[in-house]
C-alpha cells in the first residue's frame, strides 16, 4: 500500500501561483511514477502532469503546459506541482496518484493509489 497526502491548495487570484505537495509513505517512493490530476464540479477527472520514477521525464496536459511544473524529491518521498499564471479554469480538486507499472501516464485507470485531494480555487 502507498499512502498519499496532498497539501498546498487554497484560494488565489487569477495570475497568481500555488505549489502543491504530495507526501508518500508505505512503499519505496522511487519505484512509482507519479501523476497529478484534477476534477472540477460536474466534470470528469483529468490528467494534469506526470513524472517518471527517476524524475528524468515529465508530461503535461496541453492546458497547463508552460504554466505548471511537476517535480519530485525521492529523498523526501514527495512530488510537487508548481502552478503559475493560474486561471479561473484551473479551479478544481487536485489529486496526486502513484503507479508501479506504468502503462499510461494520462489515464486515470492506470494508477494504483490516490490521495484525498486538495482544493484549488482561482478567482477572477
Amino acid at each position: 500500500q502507498v499512502q498519499l497526502v496532498e497539501s498546498g491548495g487554497g484560494l488565489v487570484q487569477a495570475g497568481g501561483s500555488l505549489r502543491l505537495s504530495c507526501a508518500a509513505s508505505g512503499r519505496t517512493f522511487s519505484n512509482y511514477a507519479m501523476g497529478w490530476f484534477r476534477q472540477a464540479p460536474g466534470k470528469e477527472r483529468e490528467f494534469v502532469a506526470g513524472i517518471i520514477r527517476s524524475g528524468g521525464s515529465t508530461y503535461y496536459a496541453d492546458s497547463v503546459k508552460g504554466r505548471f511544473t511537476i517535480s519530485r524529491d525521492n529523498a523526501k518521498n514527495t512530488v510537487y506541482l508548481q502552478m503559475n499564471s493560474l486561471e479561473p479554469e484551473d479551479t478544481a480538486v487536485y489529486y496526486c496518484a502513484a503507479v508501479r507499472t506504468l502503462s499510461s501516464m494520462v489515464a486515470v485507470r492506470a494508477y494504483d493509489y490516490w490521495g484525498q485531494g486538495t482544493q484549488v480555487t482561482v478567482s477572477s
